[in-house]
């Protein structure tokens, strides 16, 4: 699932202000760390679903899209900051 363009107004200052590879090095960080939280969130939901449900189809499809759908809400709200982590502060020009 591709992620949806960065809104620069949203970017922390630094970033929005950067060069266009640290923009592209924050967007990569958001990548992954939207990868990260949905892959926790499938683990979560693996092992809070009992082994003997049977749900039907529709309740088997929204159970694949929550993943998602959270990882997307978190991101939505500004993330975990392991993108801002992951985003080295560029280097001061002499």
């Amino acid at each position: 699932m591709a992620l949806s363009p960065i809104d620069a107004s949203q970017l922390p200052a630094d970033i929005r202000n950067g060069s266009p590879e640290r923009k592209q090095t924050y967007a990569a960080a958001l990548g992954f760390e939207r990868m990260l939280v949905s892959e926790l969130a499938k683990s979560m939901t693996k092992t809070a679903q009992d082994d003997s449900e049977s749900g039907d189809a529709a309740t088997s499809t929204y159970r694949d899209m929550l993943p998602g759908a959270l990882a997307d809400g978190i991101l939505a709200g500004g993330g975990l900051g392991l993108a801002r982590q992951l985003t080295p502060a560029e280097e001061s020009k002499r």
